[in-house]
């Protein structure tokens, strides 16, 4: 039978929805589609990213996507209060579905349940069998035993306020609130004057969060900033993996030859969790290929995948500091004194592109925890990461 698609993108999020839409840009003549198991493709996210984060060029072809961008961010710290230059952009769940439907036409198909997917095939779940060149697999990150993470976990509510909230940036990250256990911050996008997303967020050891106690968290910190909640306009929730330590190669082996996209393929920053850039850089180098089949495209998205995993390393190192040395409290200061190095310093780190120089400073000084503990996180040698030695 011969192909009916020359590729099948399974699951309708930010990375699959990249991949399809630079496909449609570069390689228009691909027949190219797009499953969606929920009503909508995008799920219900905001994806934000730095400037520095992705190329000029990539900034032209995501334009269309962007549904907020402001000039510069704020950081809050016991000891440390900080505005940051370079602009800051948002893309919204709703203006992402809203470019690939306008985009892709019957080429993105909804309500699409999969139940089984090889490298060539798809299974409907009304029995529907496709074929393809190609079958990539987007549908999220799930645990494995050859990764070893932590969670930063979230809750997000967009609230319209009784007044102006006075805003004209975003606050990255407040960490002056209770820690309640691990590195907890307040992180707030100014939508308008009179709307704000709120989110509580908690770098912790386990994917959990306690919902009435961080919608509770939310209406405290609102209250303390003065500002009036009115209507909640939507809520979302989510659990990032900040990555440890691991081994990738058998993590990869164990796809079997499948390609995959975005969370499920391991891409996403070791320590903010952001996977945009990431999704953007992969689906350039998709539609920059020359041949489609599915080890082709396997082997485009593996080599991808390692350069990453091995260009990542410095941070694991650092997340392994902030996870297992010291006191869970505490850790909101490994994040202050970060926060307190040079702008260009901090700019690379969200990119990923930290140089030589970068990491020596980072690590440079009195660890903000306990030396000894800070030595073994780094050696991998304490009792949870023994197993994950040989990195």
């Amino acid at each position: 039978m011969a192909h009916a698609w020359d590729i099948i993108l399974v699951g309708g999020g930010l990375a699959n929805g990249l991949i399809a839409l630079r496909l449609r840009q570069q390689r228009p003549a691909l027949r190219v589609l797009l499953l969606e198991a929920d009503s909508q493709p995008g799920g219900n996210h905001t994806w934000s990213f730095h400037e520095g984060d992705i190329t000029p060029d990539q900034h032209r072809w995501m334009a269309p996507l962007v549904a907020h961008r402001w000039q510069g961010y704020d950081v809050r710290f016991p000891r440390l209060n900080r505005t940051l230059a370079g602009e800051y952009l948002s893309i919204t769940s709703a203006r992402f579905a809203a470019v690939l439907k306008e985009t892709l036409g019957e080429s993105l198909q909804t309500d699409a349940a999969v139940t089984d997917i090889t490298p060539e095939t798809v299974t409907l779940a009304d029995g529907t069998r496709l074929r393809a060149s190609a079958v990539i697999d987007g549908r999220g990150y799930t645990p494995d035993k050859h990764l070893n993470t932590g969670s930063q976990s979230f809750l997000g509510q967009q609230w319209r306020l009784r007044q102006p909230h006075g805003l004209t940036r975003p606050i990255l990250m407040d960490a002056t609130v209770n820690q309640q256990g691990g590195y907890r911050f307040v992180y707030t996008l100014p939508i308008s004057a009179n709307e704000l997303l709120i989110e509580d967020t908690h770098y912790i050891d386990a994917a959990r969060l306690h919902l009435s106690a961080t919608r509770q968290n939310i209406a405290d910190y609102a209250r303390q900033q003065g500002w009036y909640l009115e209507s909640l306009v939507r809520e979302e929730q989510g659990h990032l993996p900040i990555m440890l330590a691991g081994d990738f190669p058998a993590y990869w082996q164990a796809r079997d030859k499948q390609p995959c996209s975005g969370l499920r393929a391991g891409l996403f920053h070791a320590t903010t969790g952001y996977s945009l850039p990431h999704a953007v850089a992969l689906a350039d180098a998709i539609a920059g290929s020359t041949e489609f089949s599915a080890a082709a495209v396997f082997s485009v998205i593996h080599r991808y995948a390692l350069h990453q995993w091995h260009a990542q390393r410095f941070f694991r190192t650092l997340n392994r500091m902030l996870f297992l040395a010291g006191d869970a409290d505490k850790r909101w200061q490994v994040m202050q004194r970060f926060y307190s190095l040079n702008e260009g310093l901090i700019a690379r780190f969200y990119a990923g592109q930290l140089n030589l120089a970068d990491k020596a400073r980072i690590l440079a000084g009195k660890p903000p925890v306990p030396v000894g503990e800070a030595m073994l996180a780094i050696l991998k040698l304490t009792p949870r990461m023994r197993a994950f030695h040989h990195e």
